[in-house]
């Protein structure tokens, strides 16, 4: 039931010691646990154990399937709920590129560029970044609210 390892040779007196009271304390010990799980531990005694798979010992496996084909990147321009621009994909749903973000800046808010002299760590795509500089600092929301944004960012990309 309990196996206590040790360094020396041989059990050492305080797990022959423990290792007989548990062994003559069993029936108290299952009613407890059963009193505790309600009655999970003996059905779980009794019920039959599930197989495990059987496992590859030193064989070689292949797919014999097709590769899947990758389907060409279809990017989009999204602007997430926490305000970050992103170039996606749309097949995937994954990010190409990040390219910038909204921030609140004197009670308004601005598209930021991802620059470093906009506090980014690292800038994006030297392209990019000339295809969106007249963006950098561009006030968002009222007139010009994020799908118009999204739409200005795509058509400069030629994503449009």
């Amino acid at each position: 039931m309990v196996d206590i390892i040790s360094r020396r040779d041989g059990p050492r007196r305080e797990d022959v010691a423990a290792r007989r009271l548990i062994s003559e304390n069993s029936a108290t010990i299952r009613k407890l646990a059963d009193n505790l799980s309600g009655g999970g531990y003996s059905a779980g005694l009794t019920r039959p154990k599930v197989p495990k798979a059987p496992e590859a010992s030193g064989l070689i496996t292949h797919d014999l399937k097709a590769p899947r084909a990758k389907d060409e990147a279809k990017p989009f321009i999204r602007i997430s709920v926490n305000n970050r621009v992103v170039m996606a994909d749309m097949n995937s749903g994954r990010q190409l590129e990040f390219l910038g973000e909204i921030r609140r800046e004197g009670g308004q808010r601005h598209f930021r560029l991802a620059r470093k002299q906009n506090g980014f760590f690292s800038e994006m795509d030297e392209e990019l970044s000339a295809a969106l500089a007249d963006l950098d600092g561009v006030m968002v929301g009222g007139s010009y609210p994020e799908k118009s944004l999204a739409a200005d960012i795509g058509a400069r990309l030629g994503l449009t």
